[in-house]
């Protein structure tokens, strides 16, 4: 399967920029008891562009637009400016997919890219719970130890908007910088497999007027060899009042199993995900919002063709205290790859 942040890059002059773009999109139609309106939707329309000025300087830029009840959003997800100064550092800055767990980082925008229909309720996009954007600088690379595969990443930035499910794009609301730091691994002699832990660590200013500090912890685990594919991630979250009072902790978490068939049947990779979000209601910035959440889904993925494929899903959860409910879906998604053409040269990883 192709990676949303992989793209090649060609050692060129400054002059002569490499010029790659990708298309994602797809189309969902829900069944539900849930009160929501259900049936047909169009998913976003996902743009990539990726432009290598050198064989070290690069530009990554993700651009979505999403259907919306009186015409469509358009948003930049991801711009990023990057120089490679050699495997062990490369900084950039700009708007990024948060690195906390592993799907984030992974699986970005484009629905074709991830096996189920949805992304785990704790990092949907628009995501109260974890801030699922970025808005700095990072600096990431390979530690050298080969046998290992350890990866490393540094970021500060802006952190959580005035609105929390949004980054700080305009600024920074409360003068606290957020930082961020993870360590991953990729061990060889277990192919497909990578593990990581991470911090993020922020202030949070929301429009009710209680500011906290904010702690997240996160680990994860990911096998992706699709006989089985399997990804786990856990985070707990802390907030502290900055006006005094006791810290309170949430916590989060997801497994997701899925396998890719065999023989004439390998088109076809069923799965299933548990999910839980435990809030604690003392908690002065998640309490007030509801964001606790439980369930579990089943589904299959056929891949008809290397570009496009059919997902059948069935879902049963319940928010907060509410009842369970029961929803299925049905999505098309697709990708159009390597617009630009061309190919050769060196392969740019933009993974945030």
């Amino acid at each position: 399967m192709l990676s949303a942040g992989t793209a090649r890059a060609q050692d060129v002059s400054p002059s002569q920029p490499v010029v790659r773009a990708m298309l994602f999109g797809d189309a969902t139609y829900l069944a539900t008891d849930r009160k929501i309106p259900s049936g047909f939707e169009l998913g976003q329309l996902v743009g990539h562009l990726i432009v290598g000025f050198t064989d070290r300087l690069n530009y990554f830029g993700e651009y979505t637009a999403t259907a919306q009840p009186t015409g469509y959003a358009f948003e930049v997800e991801r711009s990023i400016l990057r120089y490679d100064f050699d495997d062990a550092i490369k900084i950039s800055v700009g708007r990024y997919h948060t690195p906390i767990g592993y799907w984030n980082t992974a699986f970005h925008h484009g629905t074709w890219l991830q096996t189920s229909v949805s992304r785990p309720e704790m990092i949907k996009f628009g995501s109260q719970l974890i801030p699922t954007h970025f808005v700095g600088a990072f600096a990431e690379g390979n530690l050298g130890l080969q046998d290992i595969g350890v990866q490393y990443m540094l970021g500060v930035g802006n952190g959580r908007g005035s609105t929390i499910s949004r980054a700080g794009d305009a600024g920074d609301v409360n003068g606290s910088r957020a930082w961020t730091a993870s360590l991953s691994a990729r061990p060889a002699a277990l192919f497909g497999m990578k593990f990581g832990v991470g911090y993020y660590r922020d202030r949070v200013s929301p429009p009710s007027g209680v500011t906290a500090s904010e702690g997240i912890a996160s680990a994860f685990v990911a096998w992706q060899r699709e006989q089985p594919e399997f990804i786990a991630e856990y985070v707990h979250i802390d907030h502290s009042p900055t006006s005094g009072g006791p810290t309170t902790g949430s916590d989060a978490y997801y497994a997701q199993l899925a396998y890719r068939l065999s023989g004439e049947a390998h088109d076809w990779k069923p799965y299933i995900r548990a999910e839980r979000t435990t809030v604690s209601p003392t908690d002065v910035i998640f309490a007030p919002l509801d964001l606790g959440y439980e369930g579990g889904i089943g589904g299959i993925r056929y891949d008809f063709t290397s570009f496009a494929a059919l997902k059948a899903e069935y879902r049963r959860e319940r928010f907060q205290t509410h009842d369970w409910t029961n929803s299925a879906y049905l999505q098309v998604s697709f990708t159009v790859p390597d617009l630009g053409g061309g190919g050769g040269g060196q392969q740019m990883q933009v993974q945030p």
